[in-house]
């Protein structure tokens, strides 16, 4: 099959180093900082897809790549004996006036269609478990598709994974093969650099996890946040999105207001602890979808890049993608995920 060196060893990296491995490739992967050193070293993990209307090629593939989800982590899981902390127990939604409830109804009805009888978006009455977030209209909106993985624990085990296959991340080395680059925030800064317009930048996210355990609860995402209860006794909660900082590590008054209004909209936090505060810069391409294919003028190299909110959710599918692109040749790279959209 070949080599491949996979630059990067966030989530996009380990995830299509672990797919060309099991494909019989021989895999390099480097990375300076050492594995899910940038913002796949966070905390919150919502795999999470978008409102079940205005279907497109994204919404269709990352549909696609929620479902693979299951049998991926649990590959992953049984090979390398790590546990990501994938839990498929779905998301609730509070509903905040008539005009959403009307339009959360319009939703379940296109959900039966798009996500054709494998998932659901349904609407059921709120009720008094401390889990549940306040709802103005005594409604909330359930999703079966969501599901929920912890960051740092689904790097790891990856990492666990790739070394029973005898591939360890280094700090660098020799290019052997087609080259991925998965480089993240540092990655896009390269691409800006060689064009005369913006390709992609970073934004920053602040998020916090609370001790308090509701694991095997569903995640919930209620006053815009999401909150991840994870299989470790935490909850994670998060989280900003700010364009401009000077400071990509800092945490400061921003999230404080996010715990704020998390403990808020559910009971049950209201007096949980704060056990980490994190911040991070998630690398978001111009055109808002991962960039994918191959690197315009460099023969034998490709670009992995822009996973933003949705990197951990789409990973599976990205991961398939990428090796069928470099090892078979084959292009399946969805509509808009093309490198030209943000070049």
């Amino acid at each position: 099959m070949g080599e491949i060196t996979v630059r990067g060893a966030g989530i996009f990296g380990l995830s299509i180093a672990w797919a060309c491995v099991r494909r019989g490739a021989q895999v390099r992967l480097t990375d300076p900082s050492g594995p899910a050193s940038g913002s796949s070293g966070g905390i919150v993990g919502a795999l999470a897809p978008h409102v079940p209307e205005n279907w497109n090629a994204k919404k269709a593939f990352q549909f696609e790549s929620l479902l693979a989800a299951p049998a991926f982590w649990a590959g992953v899981r049984e090979t390398g004996g790590t546990d990501p902390g994938y839990q498929a127990s779905g998301r609730l939604q509070p509903v905040p006036d008539a005009g959403a409830l009307e339009l959360a109804r319009r939703r379940a009805d296109t959900a039966s269609e798009l996500w054709r009888g494998q998932a659901t978006w349904s609407l059921e009455p709120a009720g008094d478990d401390p889990w549940t977030p306040a709802s103005p209209t005594g409604w909330l909106i359930r999703d079966t598709l969501s599901a929920h993985l912890h960051p740092r624990r689904a790097c790891d085990a990856l990492v666990a994974a790739l070394a029973t296959r005898g591939v360890r991340t280094e700090v660098d080395g020799e290019d052997r093969g087609a080259v991925i680059h998965a480089t993240g925030i540092a990655g896009l800064e390269v691409l800006n650099a060689g064009h005369h317009r913006l390709v992609g930048a970073g934004v920053k996210g602040q998020a916090a996890l609370l001790q308090h355990d509701a694991r095997g609860a569903p995640q919930l995402f209620a006053d815009g946040l999401h909150i991840i209860p994870h299989s470790d006794g935490t909850v994670a909660v998060g989280s900003t999105s700010e364009r401009e900082y000077s400071d990509p590590s800092r945490v400061d008054q921003q999230l404080e207001e996010v715990i704020a209004r998390a403990r808020a909209a559910v009971p049950a936090l209201r007096n949980a602890p704060v056990t980490e505060r994190w911040a991070g810069v998630r690398p978001r391409a111009r055109s808002r979808a991962p960039m994918l294919g191959a690197w315009p003028g460099r023969p034998g190299h490709f670009i992995a890049n822009g996973g933003f909110k949705i990197g951990f959710g789409m990973a599976p599918g990205i991961a398939e993608v990428m090796a069928d692109l470099v090892l078979d040749g084959k292009n399946r790279i969805p509509d808009g995920f093309e490198i030209e959209a943000s070049f």
